[in-house]
C-alpha cells in the first residue's frame, strides 16, 4: 500500500479574499499591494498581463486607472482570519496536515486508495475548501512532497482541462509531467542551481532525475539528493510537525521620518511588548534581544545612520514590563541625535521553555507578573483589540501605516460584518 501526498494551494490568494466578500470583483483585475502601499505583492490573473510583481505602486498609477485595475492595500487580519478558515477545513479530509504557508498546505493519505477514489477525493476537497470560505484552491496528488508539487502547479495551469485537481499516480503520467516541468521551477532549486543545471544542458525535471545520485550529491549536497529521489517517487520529506520560533521579531517601516526621540521610543517598547505576548503564546522565555533603528535608505539627500546592538538580558523574561524596560535600555544605547529615522525593530532570541525556568541567584523576574500577564492576555482576547497597555504605550502617537484602499476586515472586526437586509 503506497502513502500519497496532497498540496492545496490557495489561488491568488490575497486577490480572492478580496473577492470572497465582493463577488462583483470576479473576473476583474486586482492586485494587492505592500505594507505603507508600497509595492505589488499579489495580482489576480486578470492583472498579471498588465503589472509585473513587485512594481512600485506610484509607478504604475496611470496603468492602475487604464486598465480599470482594482487596487487594494493589505489586510493582514483579514487574510490570516481567511488562512485559518481554509486550514480548518482541510484538517476534515485527513489527519496528517502540514500547514506550510499562510496559503497552502500538505496532506498525507495512508492507504486510501484502497477506499477512495484520490481523484474524486481531490475534487471534494477543492469545492469543500471553496464552498465553506469562498477561497477558489488548486489540487495536486503524488507519490511524494516533491510531486505534489508537480501536481499542483499541472492542476493550476491546465485548470480548464483538469478542473483544479490532478493526480499523478503512475509511471507515465510522472515522467510526462517531469519532461513539461523546467528545471528552474522544480520545487526547491534554487535560482542559481537552476542556471548551473541549464548551462548543462538539464533542461527539465525529467533531465535532471536522469542524472546519477552520485553527481546530484557532489554538486548538490544532501538536500538535492533528497529532491532527487523525491522526483523519482521515493519519498524523503515527511510532514513537518510545527516547531516552536526560534526567535520572534516585530519591526515596522515608520509612515515617514521621524527625528522625535520620544516617539521612536515609544514603538520600540511597543514592540518589545509585542514580542513578549508571543512568547507566552509558544510558553516560552527569552534571554536576550536585538534592538535596531534605520534611517531612510532611500532618502540619499539625508544623512544615514543604522545600528543594532544585542542585549543580554540579566534573567530570563516574557513579562510585557520587563521587556519593554530591557528593550529601553539598549534603545538608549544606539540613538543618536540629529537624524530622521525611517523604521525599527526588536528581535527577541535565545529562548528556554516556561516551564523550566531558570532562577538566578541575586535577581529575578517578577513572580507577580505571570498572573498580571495572564490578565492582560485574557481582556485583550476577549476584547479582539490590545486595550490593556503599558502607560508608556501612548496611544496618542501610535503609528499606522498608510493604507489608503484598505477593505473592510469582514470576518475579524464586528463594525465591519456584512449587513444583510431581509425585505
Amino acid at each position: 500500500m503506497v502513502d500519497m501526498y496532497a498540496l492545496i494551494d490557495c489561488n491568488n490568494f490575497y486577490a480572492s479574499c478580496e473577492r470572497a466578500f465582493k463577488p462583483i470583483l470576479r473576473k476583474q483585475p486586482i492586485v494587492v499591494l505592500s505594507n505603507n502601499d508600497g509595492c505589488v505583492i499579489a495580482r489576480s490573473n486578470e492583472a498579471k498581463k498588465y503589472i509585473p510583481m513587485g512594481a512600485p505602486a506610484h509607478e504604475f498609477n496611470a496603468v492602475f486607472k487604464r486598465e480599470n485595475i482594482h487596487v487594494f492595500s493589505s489586510n493582514y487580519a483579514l487574510y490570516g482570519d481567511m488562512s485559518n478558515r481554509v486550514m480548518n477545513t482541510l484538517q476534515n479530509f485527513s489527519p496528517d496536515v502540514e500547514i506550510y504557508s499562510i496559503d497552502e498546505s500538505f496532506l498525507k493519505f495512508e492507504g486510501f486508495e484502497k477506499y477512495f477514489d484520490l481523484l474524486k477525493y481531490g475534487k471534494k476537497i477543492k469545492t469543500t475548501v471553496t464552498q465553506n470560505t469562498g477561497i477558489p484552491v488548486s489540487v495536486g496528488l503524488g507519490r511524494t512532497k516533491s510531486l505534489a508539487k508537480v501536481a499542483n502547479k499541472i492542476a493550476k495551469k491546465f485548470a480548464e482541462k483538469t478542473d483544479g485537481v490532478h493526480v499523478i499516480d503512475s509511471e507515465e503520467l510522472r515522467i510526462k509531467a517531469l519532461k513539461w516541468l523546467p528545471v528552474g521551477d522544480v520545487w526547491g532549486i534554487g535560482r542559481q542551481h537552476a542556471k548551473r543545471l541549464q548551462n548543462l544542458g538539464i533542461k527539465t525535471a525529467f533531465d535532471f532525475t536522469m542524472q546519477s545520485e552520485d553527481w546530484v550529491k557532489k554538486n548538490m549536497s544532501i538536500v538535492g539528493l533528497r529532491l532527487h529521489k523525491e522526483l523519482r517517487g521515493i519519498p524523503c520529506l515527511e510532514l513537518e510537525i510545527p516547531a516552536d520560533k526560534k526567535n520572534i521579531a516585530t519591526t515596522r517601516s515608520f509612515d515617514r521620518n521621524y527625528k522625535d526621540k520620544e516617539i521612536i521610543k515609544e514603538r520600540i517598547k511597543t514592540f518589545a511588548v509585542t514580542c513578549a505576548e508571543k512568547l507566552r503564546k509558544q510558553k516560552s522565555f527569552a534571554n536576550a534581544m536585538m534592538v535596531f533603528i534605520h534611517t531612510n535608505g532611500f532618502r540619499k539627500d539625508l544623512p544615514q545612520y543604522s545600528r543594532n546592538i544585542v542585549f543580554q538580558f540579566p534573567f530570563p523574561s516574557n513579562s510585557n514590563i520587563e521587556l519593554a524596560k530591557f528593550s529601553e535600555t539598549a534603545f538608549e544605547k544606539i540613538y543618536k541625535e540629529g537624524y530622521e529615522y525611517k523604521k525599527a525593530g526588536v528581535v527577541v532570541m535565545d529562548f528556554s521553555p516556561e516551564a523550566l525556568q531558570q532562577v538566578n541567584l541575586f535577581e529575578n523576574s517578577n513572580p507577580k507578573h505571570k498572573a498580571l500577564m495572564e490578565t492582560v492576555d485574557k481582556i485583550n482576547n476577549l476584547l479582539g483589540t490590545k486595550k490593556v497597555k503599558l502607560a508608556s504605550q501612548d496611544i496618542s502617537i501610535t503609528f499606522k501605516m498608510k493604507q489608503e484602499k484598505l477593505s473592510p476586515r469582514y470576518t475579524t472586526r464586528l463594525a465591519d460584518i456584512i449587513k444583510v437586509k431581509a425585505i
